[in-house]
């Protein structure tokens, strides 16, 4: 959000045209409109070398840097010629999957810049390298030097291309990760073993009756580091219980494959048939994935911090079917969830639990926990997550800006009561659009124009962008259009029209017959009183009665309207009688203009 505000301040004093001296992260913020056609390709280069994590996937405003980004390369189609190639730099990530294929094998390079693909990515890819007519050739030519010439695009290799490559080849890929392996990080171990169990499957598919030769065990004694050039049929030979747990860390240090860490498993119950001990639960590493739901309700995990080493999430990943067991396991043996362990287990999987498990939660965890990811939450789990962060930060309460900001994550389960005191405070909260579209839709049809005005704050701008979405579109059908004009002033169209020609003591104006110039809160009410022998031709000052309305602007001046009586007029040498106070007559309602007040900005957010 403050990169954002940044941005449109930048943008604002037109500092877009000197966008080489802003950081590369920033530059994801501007909005399209901001940048000249003139220098957009500079400038769209530029900016695909930021952090694109910084927009989540599939978020509004990533899919909005790409089409500016295409826009302005002239992009038409699904084609894209290697300039433009080079101009989208990591963008290019979130082409659909038919780009792929239509741009050729230019298209190659710029995908190795991607963290990762989708599923209809990967697909394209392969149908791409399995044509041939790329700079890698057909797959059964592959050599060593191949497969490291692909970089990252090798993760993205299916079965059927891996099993075109030559036996030799995958193997000495295999030791060259193997060998490579103990200098990595936690991150990069994750992708070599990715690497080496796709491999491993390649082999095994290649060849499924082939059984290699396990007649007899190594000459040399089994060590920690030996391990992976074993096979499973050796590991489960010649591999001592004793020595597995003796040297387990050592030996879950190394690449293993699935296949051999199953056979490790089995030696570890072997050593424990009964009950593992909570002291070998916290060593079990990679190897606690591979247990199952049932066999982890008898776990014996009472301290967090046999939790905490369970869900590391350099060890690999859980299902969320096995992280909610051993949740449940722990909670049932008496432990209780602190905000390092909230932080470990995740907001995804938070959302996973039970309701009466978050009930147990304490508010000072979720005070503790940092920024957790409710989105996938129901609503229900949501609303009682926001109760306790409510607790934990009410000490913020009188420092608007700072109780935002740790409440944020929460507010998708706030009522409209607690939106509105946010909105009013007197501090310019400018939530982000990302937050507001995840506020719960009924609380947020309670909201005014002026609550989401002031909520908004300089973000308000970016509504306008999603208007047509469901919840923007509710909303704004119940809010006069008049307000959403006046108020807003971004354009948001869809608002109720103020009836026209009939009767409507709710919300009068100035009869038709009256001409008056009058100042009033919102809309103004006109009483006038009938005298009996006042001529046509006589035109009556106006006596104005203000109504207030809760949720419009505070002062209000009104335009007036040269209104022509449609009487006749009176005849020639009538009488000539004084300005009189009418009666009141029915008012007719009309669609007021703009007020030419402005709405009351609240001061800027103070951290």
């Amino acid at each position: 959000a403050q990169l954002s505000c940044l941005a449109r301040l930048l943008a604002a004093k037109n500092l877009t045209a000197d966008f080489g001296s802003l950081p590369p992260d920033l530059l994801l913020f501007f909005h399209p409109s901001e940048v000249r056609p003139g220098i957009c390709r500079e400038f769209y280069a530029r900016a695909s070398r930021g952090n694109l994590d910084l927009l989540p996937r599939g978020s509004w405003r990533r899919a909005r840097l790409l089409r500016g980004a295409l826009t302005c390369l002239g992009v038409r189609g699904s084609r894209l010629e290697p300039q433009q190639l080079g101009s989208l730099g990591a963008l290019v990530c979130d082409l659909e999957p038919a780009a792929i294929p239509a741009s050729g094998p230019a298209v190659l390079d710029s995908l190795k810049l991607c963290p990762g693909l989708t599923g209809a990515q990967r697909d394209a890819l392969n149908a791409l390298l399995l044509t041939g007519d790329t700079a890698y050739g057909d797959p059964s030519s592959w050599d060593l030097r191949t497969l490291q010439d692909l970089g990252p695009l090798v993760l993205a290799l299916n079965q059927t291309t891996l099993s075109l490559v030559a036996e030799a080849a995958r193997e000495d890929f295999r030791r060259s990760i193997v060998a490579a392996y103990s200098s990595q990080g936690p991150s990069q171990r994750e992708k070599s073993l990715i690497l080496l169990r796709a491999f491993a499957a390649a082999s095994a598919a290649s060849h499924p009756r082939l059984q290699r030769s396990a007649e007899h065990c190594p000459s040399e004694p089994i060590t920690a580091d030996s391990i992976p050039y074993l096979t499973p049929e050796q590991l489960d030979l010649c591999l001592s219980k004793d020595f597995l747990i003796e040297n387990l860390e050592a030996v879950l240090d190394q690449p293993i494959t699935s296949q051999s860490a199953e056979i490790l498993k089995k030696k570890v119950d072997q050593c424990f048939p009964s009950e593992i001990p909570e002291e070998q639960l916290k060593r079990l590493g990679l190897l606690s994935r591979l247990y199952t739901e049932e066999e982890i309700s008898q776990w014996a995990v009472k301290s967090s911090a046999t939790l905490s080493a369970l869900l590391s999430p350099s060890e690999g990943r859980w299902r969320d079917s096995q992280v909610q067991q051993l949740l449940s396991r722990y909670l049932a043996l008496g432990g209780s969830l602190t905000g390092p362990l909230l932080r470990e287990i995740g907001g995804e999987r938070l959302c996973k639990l039970q309701e009466e498990q978050i009930q147990q939660i304490p508010a000072e965890a979720i005070g503790s926990a940092g920024q957790l990811n409710i989105s996938s939450c129901s609503q229900t789990k949501k609303e009682q997550l926001y109760g306790k962060a409510r607790e934990a930060f009410a000490s913020l309460a009188s420092a608007p800006g700072p109780y935002y900001c740790r409440i944020q994550p929460y507010l998708g389960g706030a009522p409209a009561e607690d939106l509105k005191s946010l909105a009013n405070t007197g501090v310019a909260i400018n939530m982000d659009l990302d937050t507001f579209l995840a506020l719960n839709p009924k609380e947020l049809q309670k909201l005014s124009v002026t609550d989401v005005k002031n909520l908004l704050g300089e973000n308000l701008p970016e509504l306008k962008e999603t208007e047509n979405t469901p919840l923007v579109v509710s909303w704004v059908k119940i809010q006069l259009q008049r307000e959403l004009d006046c108020v807003l002033g971004i354009g948001l169209q869809g608002g109720l029209q103020e009836p026209t020609g009939t009767a409507s003591p709710a919300r009068p104006t100035t009869p038709a017959s009256v001409t008056s110039t009058a100042t009033v809160t919102s809309m103004a009410t006109v009483t006038t009183s009938p005298h009996p022998s006042t001529p046509a031709s006589v035109r009556p000052m106006a006596t104005v009665t203000s109504y207030p309305r809760p949720t419009t602007l505070a002062s209000v001046t009104s335009y007036p309207h040269p209104i022509t009586s449609a009487t006749p007029p009176p005849p020639t040498g009538g009488p000539t009688v004084p300005t009189a106070t009418p009666t009141a007559r029915p008012a007719l309602t009309t669609r007021a203009p703009c007020s030419t007040h402005q709405a009351p900005t609240p001061d800027r957010a103070t951290s």
